[in-house]
This record gives structure tokens, C-alpha cells and sequence, in this order.
């Protein structure tokens, strides 16, 4: 029982994470005009399938994604907030926070929907979805380092610097596909290598927006979730699932 819960959520997450959302975002290169709406719907949609498979065991109940919903407007806002500085935005440092205090679905449906949300002020178009998928990468990621201990806000210098590489490394290049795929109405693959060059420097201050929300903002939030989490029983972790499991066998 405790392994074909485990593996029936990880195999549902996967295939829509890995799967099912990378071929929506393809797509959207051909359905042209202003169908980017639908795309965000889809990726929005898809965003909440393995969220609500983690809730397996139970019904998700309404403190649980009011949580959410206000860790999406935090995200949203706090992009907002910034809207002076060009690519200087902490929603990936917020979105990182969410995924390592609820988890890795959780994780990606807070920074997918605070990508749509925050897009309504800074506009829509066909890099919506791509943004809500990258924006939902940073949860899903920075919820398994946490797990993994590679992310550890105690040790907040190591954990800013590794927020900073993820977004160098994975999240800067993913908004970077997107300039790929919307730049040109064809893929040219000689300036390609030019895109992805163009957008290190956007990427390095993003990076340091999200390495210093992490480095300032990671314990104080973190400690207040928990508590949060404590206090409701909330977002049950695969731990306490497996201890029911386990006593439900006996």
C-alpha cells in the first residue's frame, strides 16, 4: 500500500510535469495568435492534477488552499513591488519557500498560478505559460533540495548561492526557450546560441533577487509556515501518510 501511493503520486507528477507540459508549451508555438490564453489555462490546469493526487488520502480542505492562494499573492505582489527594477524580481525566491515548506506539488501550483496572476500587470502574451512553467520549476525544485538537505536555511549563504545557480542554471534557461520558440515566426538555429548568451545577464539579476530573498526572507518565513503547518495538520507530509498506512496494516 505505502508503495503504490508513493509511486502512483511520483508517476502522476512526473508525466504532467515532464510530459504533458512540456508538449502544451510546444504547441502553443503553433496555435498562434492570442491562444497563449489557452495554454495558461491548460498549464494552470495541469499545475493542480498532481497537487490534488498528493491529497490521495484525503480531501483538501479550505485552509489548505488558502495557504496557497496567499503564498501566490505574495509571489505576485512581490513581483509587482518591483516593477521599477527590470528582471530584479523575488516571486521565484517566494515560490522556492512555498515548495520547501509544502512540498514539491504544491510548490509548482504557487508559482504557476502567482506567473499568471502577476501577468495581468505586467501583460500576457505567448510567454505566460512559459513563465508559469518556469516559475512552478522553482518550487518543484527547491522542494526536493530541502528534502535532499541540499537546501538548508540554517545555512543561509550555501542555500542563496545554490537559489542563484538554479536560476542561472534551470529556471533562466527555460524563459530562454521561450524567447526561442516566440522570437521568429521559424527556429533559426544560428541565432539560437545568440539568445541563450543575451539572457545570462538577465539571468544573473534575477538570480540575485531570488538569492537574496532566500538569504533574508527563507528562515523568518519558513518558521512561520511551519508553525502554520503545525497548528492546522496541514499539506501532510509522505511521512505521516506512510505512519497511517502503516497502523491502517496493523
Amino acid at each position: 500500500m505505502q508503495k503504490k501511493y508513493v509511486n502512483k503520486k511520483n508517476v502522476i507528477t512526473i508525466l504532467v510535469i515532464f510530459v504533458l507540459m512540456p508538449i502544451t508549451l510546444v504547441a502553443s508555438w503553433y496555435f498562434g495568435n492570442r491562444k497563449y490564453y489557452l495554454s495558461s489555462v491548460l498549464i494552470m490546469i495541469y499545475a493542480m492534477i498532481p497537487f490534488f493526487a498528493g491529497f490521495e488520502r484525503r480531501k483538501p480542505e479550505a485552509r489548505d488552499l488558502v495557504t496557497l492562494a496567499v503564498m501566490s499573492a505574495i509571489a505576485a505582489a512581490s513581483r509587482v513591488a518591483f516593477i521599477a527594477l527590470p528582471h530584479f524580481k523575488p516571486l521565484v525566491g517566494i515560490t522556492m519557500i512555498s515548495g520547501m515548506a509544502f512540498g514539491p506539488q504544491a510548490g509548482f501550483l504557487t508559482g504557476a498560478i502567482s506567473g499568471l496572476v502577476s501577468n495581468f500587470i505586467f501583460g500576457q502574451g505567448p510567454w505566460t505559460p512559459w513563465q508559469m512553467f518556469a516559475y512552478g520549476m522553482a518550487g518543484f525544485i527547491s522542494a526536493w533540495f530541502f528534502r535532499l538537505n541540499i537546501f538548508d536555511l540554517n545555512h543561509k549563504f550555501r542555500t542563496a548561492v545554490i537559489s542563484f545557480l538554479v536560476v542561472l542554471g534551470i529556471i533562466g534557461p527555460i524563459l530562454d526557450t521561450c524567447a526561442v520558440f516566440t522570437m521568429a515566426g521559424e527556429i533559426d538555429m544560428k541565432i539560437v546560441p545568440a539568445i541563450y548568451m543575451s539572457g545570462i545577464p538577465v539571468n544573473i539579476v534575477h538570480g540575485t533577487a531570488t538569492a537574496l530573498t532566500l538569504f533574508f526572507l527563507g528562515k523568518p518565513m519558513m518558521e512561520k509556515l511551519d508553525r502554520i503547518k503545525i497548528k492546522y495538520g496541514m499539506m501532510e507530509t509522505e511521512e505521516k501518510v506512510r505512519v497511517e498506512e502503516k497502523n491502517e496494516v496493523r
